[in-house]
């Protein structure tokens, strides 16, 4: 049947897209594996060696570094920060609490500052002569007023900077698939005897499981693309002896500081498998009581 369209019109239609998907995505991600089998020196100067970046970043103990700081971050954003995201959402979930629409803004606000200047607040508290010493100071005369949190605590202060940023952003979610429980499903459970622990773990949190996921997977990529915030809280280092050091950090250490973009995309890719196995295993306990 002739629809009154010529047969190239879907091809016309679909073209700004793959247009843009080869020139943005497709060509950098090939361009970007060729390059990993690469020594790069510079933008121009370059040597294939095929699998030795890999090689090399199995024995580079600075990666491993990266990667069991970035694992202690995640650990930090997923068992800390989202418990207390859904008991935020929660609590201002109850129809009794008054100010709710206030306080959604309040929690919510920080997710809406810039990551540089969140780094940089924190810096300033987390100052030897900061907020925090200070507040300490004059509430424990005997703490150390001029205390090196950037130093001692690196990873520790890491975790509550993006606590702040995020626990609201997060809770936003929560309170979208809490107002969508169904009540009858509450009240049933409640004229049977059921207490309120109960009620959640038996009613809320299959209510609530398709975007609980979804805010862990979230938080696990958010967290293992963490970088501005390392960066500019650790005055554009590492941190003293690498404590603050993350894949990302280390990647653009190797590629724009010391311009061997070869190694840089190599730990690219071992970033991309990390994100693409953790993405795989949530999924599975995601969907594991479903059937």
């Amino acid at each position: 049947m002739n629809s009154g369209y010529p047969r190239w019109a879907p091809y016309v239609l679909v073209a700004p897209f793959v247009l843009v998907f080869g020139v943005f995505m497709a060509y950098p991600m090939l361009y970007s594996a060729v390059m990993a089998m690469q020594q790069t020196y510079g933008p121009k100067a370059s040597q294939f060696i095929f699998l030795d970046n890999f090689k090399n970043l199995a024995s580079d103990p600075s990666f491993w570094t990266a990667v069991r700081n970035t694992f202690v971050f995640a650990a930090g954003s997923v068992l800390i920060q989202l418990p207390l995201s859904l008991g935020l959402a929660m609590l201002l979930n109850q129809p009794q609490v008054r100010g709710r629409m206030f306080f959604r803004l309040v929690f919510f606000s920080p997710a809406l500052v810039g990551t540089v200047f969140i780094a940089m607040m924190f810096g300033l508290m987390f100052n030897k002569q900061g907020l925090v010493n200070f507040t300490l100071h004059g509430l424990f005369s005997s703490f150390d007023p001029e205390f090196p949190w950037l130093d001692q605590f690196v990873m520790g202060s890491l975790i509550i900077a993006a606590l702040w940023q995020y626990i609201g952003f997060n809770m936003i979610y929560f309170l979208a698939a809490l107002q969508n429980v169904s009540r009858d499903l509450s009240e049933a459970a409640m004229v049977d005897g059921a207490g309120p622990i109960a009620r959640f773990r038996n009613v809320t949190i299959p209510a609530i499981r398709p975007v609980a996921s979804f805010v862990v997977l979230l938080s696990l990529i958010g967290s293992f693309q963490l970088f501005e915030l390392a960066w500019v809280l650790l005055n554009n280092s590492s941190g003293p002896n690498e404590q603050g050091l993350t894949v990302v950090m280390y990647l653009y250490q190797n590629g724009f500081i010391s311009f061997d973009l070869g190694y840089a995309s190599a730990i690219g890719w071992v970033l991309a498998l990390m994100l693409m196995v953790f993405a795989i295993i949530q999924h599975k306990i995601s969907t594991a009581g479903e059937n």
